[in-house]
């Protein structure tokens, strides 16, 4: 067999492999941007961090490697035969790696490289001769062209070592390629040039003239600067917004093979901007997207799954999608936790500003500052922590926490001592990395009871920072940290029990330890607990509740950073932009995005027409309400009551209210029951049901009180009614023996009663009128005899 056949069966080996892989699940991943627009580019994975399913080696949770024991008894036997049969299918690939496909690549690589195409030199001295590397010249040795001593800087080479005592030299490229490589290193540095502003200012102005430079390497064809301008014309970031020239970019991007091109070429079509709703051709630009390593897709794919969006319903493909997501996310959280994200809902806020969304007012951020400066170490300690994580309006700023910290610190705060540990201990542009630094703040810390410098300290320990791995101390600081309730404790005991490090291999404790860490919001606690139902170990397997954690794990990556610029957008009075930003997230499946763009499109945006306007929020509201926001399932009623983007249903808005008032005891939705009972809506009128449904809605909701009162007194005007209609009063009048029920003296009673009435009513008329002040004189009143009787005014 010749070398080149050789080759060709190591290569198609190798694709068969690759095939296999990515059948498995296992996508490869391309380049990762980092910027503030990193929540819509594509996010690949290396080799390492991809997921696979029900893994059998190790895995990194929280920071540590997860050694993997052998199959727990709650595991299905279906789990296990797919286990053998995919290790049949490992094991029997790599046999013919390793047995064939080494050796082959071992021998014909080499003879590859020996073998390997010689450039040919074009025109010069010796046009068609070999180039000869290295050569030297002006006393300098190159081993590839160059375009040195050459003012147009197109690229030569020499066809002899010595290029001055020979002179033999010609081009290694055609005008034409030369032209077209300046052309690309002209806008690459452009684009570059551009990032660089972009990644180094956070003033407005400054941001926009990035943008402008990214505009300009986008018409010289550079791929990443078309991504970015692309992206900042469909929301209009720093640009004009313009729906159909980032639809015509997608669609050069697409052609070009760009992931992130055919997501938002797939959104696009999902969503109906610019182009004719398909929800066919969306799937299958995600799916493109998916296979090129864009997590987005992958999340977008694993809702899809999820939720049966143009698919049918998948748990184990859900799964799949989920999973890959969520260990990137997991891997990048760091010992200082990522950024908070706060997820303000517009219709809350909208009743209740200011409360539902949780943002700090300036003037507070101002006063919490005026006290720190003053000294207040508990404000000290607070912005440091605002700071550090970022939200609530604050932005993101190490700086600034670490002089808080210091501050707070060296006031003998044990907070702030611990929380400079943890960023010496991280490291970043402001501090840097010392494990020394870090120990020592974690030891004071810990020493003054902190569970923060406790649990510090016991990584320390674990990890073997600054200090000789101790897995007794790791867990007596972890138990410390853990029974004070800190997060980080938790999780960090919870993997000891999970992995069996300086304890016995409990999955039990391992799985309590996750739950309260979760209860705490710790991203990797959600993450260690999908895992572990993922593959039924130390619980029964559940990939329902797999998905739904890894789908929370999800909803924390960086992208989510999208939602606090879709609101303020919309607090800058921009609805066009925040609504498609709100839709793009409401594909990846979050649900607060979902009600927020149906909340926009209920108010008319203009980015839609206006008759598409209810049916796209009825869409929207939909979704939401199947992730179970009550105020969602509620709208769908009254969409369906009033006929918003949809036809008058009675019945089907009885079922969403019905829906609302048992699984999330809604006073709303049982008010709204009442009501429909009360006039027969979609439902056989019955007033007692009503007026049950009315009394339940009071109960549920102080606030519905009111209305509710209201509505009793007219179902009470209205029953009163309805009774006297029912009746005859003159044919009951008529069956009436008042001497029978009175007696025969009756009329006699009743003249008598009337009488001592009326004299009643004259006795009190005189004394009003003898009890009214006399006006007051100069003198002192002369008492006036009272007039006879006959002289009195009549009554």
């Amino acid at each position: 067999m010749g070398r080149w056949a050789r080759l060709g069966l190591v290569l198609s080996l190798t694709l068969v492999l690759c095939l296999t892989a990515l059948w498995a699940g296992t996508l490869a991943a391309a380049d990762e941007e980092g910027n503030q627009d990193e929540s819509l580019e594509s996010k690949t994975l290396s080799a390492e961090d991809q997921v696979k399913d029900h893994s059998t080696g190790t895995r990194v949770v929280a920071g540590q490697i997860f050694l993997e024991s052998g199959k727990s008894d709650s595991q299905s036997e279906d789990e296990e035969n797919f286990h053998s049969q995919e290790e049949e299918k490992e094991n029997s690939l790599e046999e013919l790696n390793s047995l064939e496909v080494s050796n082959l690549l071992n021998k014909d690589l080499e003879e590859a490289e020996i073998q390997s195409p010689v450039l040919t030199a074009i025109g010069g001295t010796a046009d068609g001769e070999p180039c000869h590397f290295p050569f030297l010249f002006m006393e300098k040795e190159y081993a590839e062209c160059t375009a040195d001593g050459r003012e147009d800087g197109r690229l030569w080479c020499a066809t002899t070592y010595d290029y001055k005592k020979d002179q033999k030299w010609g081009f290694c490229e055609t005008e034409e390629q030369s032209n077209k490589r300046r052309q690309m290193q002209e806008a690459e540095d452009v684009y570059q040039t551009g990032m660089k502003i972009l990644n180094e200012s956070s003033k407005k102005a400054q941001k926009k003239e990035a943008y402008q430079y990214l505009l300009k390497a986008a018409d010289m064809n550079h791929t990443k600067a078309m991504e970015k301008v692309s992206y900042a014309l469909l929301f209009g970031d720093y640009l004009k917004q313009n729906i159909q020239s980032s639809k015509e970019l997608f669609e050069k991007l697409t052609e070009e093979g760009s992931p992130k091109g055919q997501v938002a070429l797939g959104f696009l079509y999902a969503s109906g901007l610019g182009v004719n709703s398909s929800q066919a051709k969306a799937l299958v630009y995600y799916t493109f997207g998916a296979l090129g390593g864009n997590l987005i897709a992958h999340m977008i794919l694993g809702y899809r799954y999820w939720a049966g969006i143009g698919v049918l319903q998948n748990c184990e493909s859900a799964l799949t999608h989920y999973r890959l997501v969520a260990n990137h996310v997991a891997s990048d959280i760091s010992l200082t936790g990522g950024t908070v994200v706060q997820r303000i809902r517009l219709a809350d806020e909208v009743e209740n500003p200011g409360m539902a969304s949780g943002m700090l007012e300036e003037d507070l951020i101002q006063y919490y500052q005026f006290l720190a400066e003053k000294g207040d170490v508990q404000a000290q300690v607070g912005l440091g922590q605002l700071h550090l994580h970022g939200g609530r309006g604050v932005e993101q700023n190490h700086q600034r926490a670490f002089e808080y910290f210091n501050q707070a610190a060296n006031a003998g705060n044990s907070h702030a001592m611990a929380f400079l540990g943890k960023m010496y201990s991280e490291g970043s542009d402001v501090v840097p990395q010392s494990n020394e630094t870090a120990l020592q703040y974690f030891k004071k810390a810990a020493d003054m009871g902190n569970p923060v410098g406790q649990s510090g300290l016991g990584m320390a320990y674990l990890y073997g920072k600054g200090v000789p791995v101790n897995y007794e101390l790791a867990l007596k600081y972890f138990q410390k940290a853990a029974e004070q309730g800190w997060v980080d404790g938790q999780l960090q005991l919870g993997s000891m029990y999970y992995n069996g490090i300086g304890v016995k291999r409990d999955y039990k404790q391992a799985l309590k330890y996750f739950n309260l860490a979760s209860q705490g919001g710790h991203i990797l606690a959600f993450y260690n607990l999908a895992q572990m139902h993922a593959t039924g170990t130390g619980v029964m397997r559940s990939c329902h509740t797999a998905v739904e954690l890894f789908k929370n794990v999800c909803e924390r990556g960086r992208w989510s950073e999208r939602l606090m610029t879709a609101y303020n957008s919309y607090k800058d009075g921009d609805s066009n932009s925040a609504v498609v930003q709100y839709l793009l997230l409401a594909e990846q499946g979050y649900e607060v995005a979902q009600s927020n763009a149906a909340f926009i499109l209920d108010q008319k945006a203009s980015i839609v027409g206006e008759n598409e306007t209810y049916p796209r929020a009825l869409l929207q509201w939909n979704r939401a309400a199947a992730q179970g926001y009550t105020v969602a399932r509620i709208k769908l009623g009254d969409y369906h009551f009033y006929g918003f983007g949809t036809d008058i249903d009675y019945e089907t808005a009885f079922i969403h209210y019905r829906l609302a008032s048992e699984q999330q005891h809604s006073a709303q939705a049982m008010f709204n029951l009442g009501y429909m009972h009360e006039k027969g809506l979609g439902i056989k009128q019955d007033i007692h049901l009503a007026k049950r449904f009315y009394d339940m809605a009071a109960e549920a909701s102080p606030d519905a009180q009111v209305p509710v009162f209201l509505a009793l007194c007219k179902l009470g005007v209205i029953y009163s009614l309805q009774y006297v209609r029912e009746i005859n009063i003159r044919e009951a009048f008529s069956h009436i023996d008042m001497d029978q029920l009175l007696g025969p003296e009756w009329d006699l009673y009743l003249m008598t009663i009337i009488a001592l009435l009326l004299g009643t009513i004259i006795a009190y008329r005189q004394r009003q009128h003898q009890a009214i002040p006399r006006p007051a004189g100069l003198r002192p009143a002369v008492p006036q005899q009272e007039p006879p009787p006959e002289h009195q005014p009549p009554q």
